[in-house]
């Protein structure tokens, strides 16, 4: 018994070792290690470590416990070092998920990391801040537009952000047949990367190959940036890794060595742990698509060429040609038979909402199984195309965890139709004005909505590729996933423009009681147009009453003056839903409340930016001082309201929700 305690003691001990003193150590598995480990990453019994689980919007970190001193002194140089590590990405599903990284970062805290996009380790508020005093080199499996990205297969450098500095997709020379091989990180195959910084010459280089390929001659990719300017005197070095929405992926270390000053320790193979069998029939797959290849691909040619030919004289004798904007910016197509089916024939039990352009069904795919909404576009709509075509264009591009995402679309003749994930808990103004009070939403949850709308109108407005007008923001535009998470949906009206240029939409669009002042003048949307109908939205949220209410012969209630007179009487707190009751942050509440007000002013430059209101609602700085509307401001916003309701039945038209 002894012995076998002795054996099993000295296998333990085996799989880390540690070269001389602190600044160096080796990891052959990850048994009775004492990484620090959160979110989904856990090490496995045969002491495999596992960073994420197949689950969808997941992170998994791991660290090594201590910091390491990357400068020898507070003012000095990073010093050079040297990581190697192998690793595995089994994926289940097509297409992959977000891929994994490698990192150096002053603080092992994570929590506010998006876990997709972002490789869990930023998110839409911190990217790209030099605050961050992050150097990782990534491992992405999807392509993220917003981000850069080259393909859904590369190796990137990043510093403070995921726009990586370099990136290159991964390949090694193979001395047997004398060429260049890529590799596919996904592809369930464990590969070994090398990672290199040189203190004196500033160069990082990153190479990858094969497991039980020496490290190769020459390095994927090599560029010049100086760390200094980025890694802090002491810092945190390991691992992230995210999924995204889509299951079925899950990231691996097998092994891990480190050296600064010098050369990372070499890995001995023999010792690893043994991927999941899934990576053995992935493998076995692989082969035989290998070998099979040269039919598979000559039978695949001839019969796509036969598809186009008998798709195109199809379209041709239907008159339903394939138009270029489809060809640029068109996400996956469906076929209205797949719809259909999933639909059941469009019948009415499936039905669950109705908008100013159509129908929208609940629908379950019958291949993948898969819940979705389909919005069935109206062919009374005489803007039906316009709306159709913005919607492809704005969002089907676009990944943020707070914008519903559009998953296809279908054109059969006169017919439209878009596809988008399934939010199962339908869109938020059935639980502000409900009379069911197990469906009034608690404080907490509004508050989330409210953090979650503000994300993604940020990343709308600053970080996609192009800046997005939304020009609908209401409360039935926003729609509840599973966890009660705000999503912002219906980009039916948007408009895009390039960074740096001016919008030049002029023609107004919106709902009543969400449009702007300057909007109802000019016809001119702008992201402070966005803002200030957010601004009506978090009043809404916040109060639980509608922007506008009673008959048109009536007085009207207009929402944003009842909750400035109370700001006047000093009684702000009395503005909020009386359903919270007393169940409610009182912090968290008057910040919502003074933020609606301030992106509600009337003057389009008195209302702050989305950047600036997701530091104020994550708590980073205090909301200023500042007076809603002064009596000259008033006037002249009464006026345009008398305006806007003398053209009550025009705007009303505008849009009409999901």
């Amino acid at each position: 018994m002894k012995h076998m305690c002795l054996l099993l003691f000295l296998g333990l001990a085996s799989a880390v070792s540690y070269g001389t003193g602190d600044n160096q150590f080796t990891y052959t598995g990850f048994s009775g290690s004492n990484l620090t480990v959160d979110g989904r990453a856990m090490v496995r019994a045969n002491g495999l470590l596992q960073l994420t689980d197949g689950t969808e919007k997941i992170q998994g970190h791991v660290f090594y416990p201590a910091p390491l001193p990357f400068r020898k002194s507070a003012d000095g140089m990073v010093q050079s070092f040297s990581a190697t590590f192998v690793f595995a990405i089994i994926n289940e599903s097509s297409p992959s998920n977000d891929g994994m990284a490698f990192f150096i970062a002053p603080s092992k805290n994570f929590s506010s990391a998006f876990p997709a996009q972002f490789l869990g380790l930023f998110n839409a508020a911190n990217n790209g801040s030099l605050s961050n005093h992050l150097f990782a080199v990534e491992l992405d499996t999807i392509l993220n537009p917003e981000f850069n990205d080259i393909n859904n297969n590369h190796v990137g450098i990043n510093v403070n952000s995921p726009n990586s500095i370099a990136s290159y997709v991964p390949r090694f020379y193979d001395s047997t047949s004398g060429r260049l091989e890529e590799l596919f990180l996904s592809s369930s195959e464990a590969m070994q990367v090398w990672i290199d910084y040189d203190g004196k010459t500033t160069e990082i280089s990153v190479a990858i190959a094969p497991v039980n390929m020496a490290k190769p001659t020459y390095p994927l990719m090599s560029t010049t940036f100086n760390l200094s300017s980025v890694l802090t005197e002491r810092a945190y070095t390991g691992f992230s890794a995210a999924t995204g929405t889509i299951n079925g992926t899950r990231h691996y270390v097998l092994g891990w060595s480190f050296g600064m000053g010098g050369p990372a320790p070499h890995i001995n193979m023999t010792k690893l742990p043994q991927l999941p069998h899934v990576q053995l029939r992935a493998h076995s797959i692989q082969k035989a698509i290998q070998i099979s290849s040269p039919i598979a691909i000559t039978i695949f040619f001839i019969a796509i060429g036969t598809i186009v030919f008998l798709l195109v004289r199809r379209q041709l004798s239907n008159a339903d040609l394939l138009e270029d904007w489809e060809i640029e910016f068109g996400p996956h197509r469906f076929s209205f038979k797949d719809l259909y089916q999933a639909t059941e024939g469009f019948k009415n039990k499936h039905l669950i909402g109705r908008g100013g352009f159509g129908q929208v069904y609940k629908g379950v795919l019958p291949t993948s199984k898969t819940e979705v909404a389909v919005k069935r576009v109206s062919n009374e709509s005489k803007q039906g195309m316009r709306e159709f075509i913005a919607e492809v264009v704005s969002i089907g591009r676009m990944r943020h965890r707070n914008i519903v995402q559009l998953l296809g679309y279908c054109r059969r003749k006169r017919e439209l139709i878009l596809v988008y994930e399934y939010m199962s808990n339908g869109s938020l103004d059935k639980y502000l004005y409900t009379s069911d009070d197990k469906l009034c939403l608690g404080w907490q949850e509004r508050f989330q909505i409210i953090k979650g709308i503000a994300s993604g109108l940020l990343y709308l407005h600053a970080y996609w590729e192009q800046v997005v007008i939304h020009r609908d923001i209401k409360a039935s535009n926003v729609l509840l996933e599973e966890d009660m998470n705000g999503r912002l949906g219906d980009f039916g009206l948007a408009r895009l423009y390039n960074h740096g240029t001016d919008p030049q939409t002029t023609r107004m669009a919106g709902t009543f009681g969400y449009i702007a002042p300057e909007l109802a003048r000019t016809g001119k949307a702008t992201p402070l147009t966005d803002v200030f109908a957010f601004g009506i939205l978090l009043l809404e949220i916040a109060c639980g009453r509608r922007p506008i209410e009673g008959r048109a012969q009536d007085t009207p209630f207009i929402l944003v003056d009842w909750v400035t007179e109370h700001w006047h009487k000093g009684s702000l707190m009395e503005a909020l839903d009386r359903r919270l009751q007393s169940d409610y942050n009182v912090a968290e509440a008057c910040v919502a409340l003074k933020l609606g007000l301030w992106c509600s002013h009337p003057l389009p430059n008195a209302r702050p930016s989305m950047q600036q209101v997701m530091l104020y609602l994550e708590g980073q700085h205090p909301i200023p001082e500042f007076v809603p509307m002064d009596v000259a401001c008033q006037a002249g916003f009464d006026t345009l309201m008398i305006s806007h309701q003398s053209s009550v039945g025009t705007m009303s038209g505008l849009s009409g929700g999901r």
